[in-house]
């Protein structure tokens, strides 16, 4: 069974290494279109793709503008007569106590990790219902579960993505349509490289954090790709992040945040000396 899948974001980190893992499962059998902003990263996606037998094409889809999204969506109409998977993965970092994170910063995370969210999903909703069936996997964060500090703005919107992804669930199964969100954790990718903060001190701190972790973008898309086949609505996939949330929902509320607490007073040093 041919199986159609958009990635928004998905010519580099996240976004790619789920493509290819998809790639590695299904071969021949799947056909997929990359929908970013950088065409020659995406072309490298493309060729490793097409290795593995894949159908795929780049197309040009900024999500912040409707017209990008309407031009990608009719490619795919066009190429393949529908869809089957979209993951809305793109998206970019924030960072930044309250009060040094501009309301322009606040709009900027807002307009792509949320908005552009419903945008593509707004879009390919009635190809979905027309052909009676259709999977989205949107890209959250552990940070929208239990947030730690200083990522006021980020932290907010990946929780109204959680938001979002439960009540398109709602709305939407009794049109044969999945809804699956992912919550990631820290893992080695490229998502501080265009990290807007006004405290230089976040992105560094930040940057050692992905680099200590110990769990690859491919281990995390493979966990993806076994959970969403199952169906698995709240997608964790990193250990500790199911141990936070889990102490999040168990413990009492004073118990948990002074738990969390101790383990961001280095965080707190960190930004205050900058």
């Amino acid at each position: 069974m041919t199986i159609r899948m958009l990635v928004t974001g998905g010519a580099t980190g996240l976004g790619k290494a789920i493509a290819l893992t998809w790639a590695r499962h299904h071969g021949s059998a799947l056909k997929v279109c990359i929908g970013d902003i950088h065409q020659a990263r995406a072309e490298e996606t493309i060729s490793e793709l097409s290795a593995l037998g894949v159908d795929a094409f780049f197309s040009h889809c900024d999500i912040t503008k409707q017209r990008d999204i309407d031009n990608t969506a009719s490619e795919i109409t066009q190429r393949w007569q529908g869809l089957d998977i979209v993951i809305n993965n793109a998206g970019v970092a924030t960072g930044g106590a309250l009060a040094s994170e501009s309301i322009e910063q606040w709009q900027w995370v807002l307009d792509i990790n949320l908005l552009g969210m419903v945008r593509v999903s707004q879009t390919f909703l009635p190809i979905f219902k027309q052909q009676g069936g259709g999977q989205f996997i949107n890209i959250a964060s552990q940070a929208g579960l239990t947030p730690i500090p200083y990522m006021n703005s980020y932290n907010a919107v990946k929780a109204a993505v959680i938001g979002l992804s439960e009540t398109m669930r709602l709305e939407l199964v009794h049109d044969n349509i999945d809804v699956s969100v992912v919550c990631p954790s820290f893992f080695k990718t490229n998502l501080d490289e265009g990290m807007r903060t006004a405290q230089p001190a976040m992105k560094k701190m930040l940057g050692r954090l992905f680099e200590k972790s110990d769990i690859s973008a491919v281990q995390v898309a493979q966990s993806i790709y076994q959970q969403a086949r199952n169906k698995t609505f709240l997608i964790l996939t990193h250990k500790l992040g199911v141990k936070a949330y889990l102490l999040k929902k168990l413990l009492p509320n004073q118990w948990y945040i002074a738990s969390m607490l101790k383990q961001t007073k280095a965080m707190k040093r960190l930004t205050d000396d900058h």
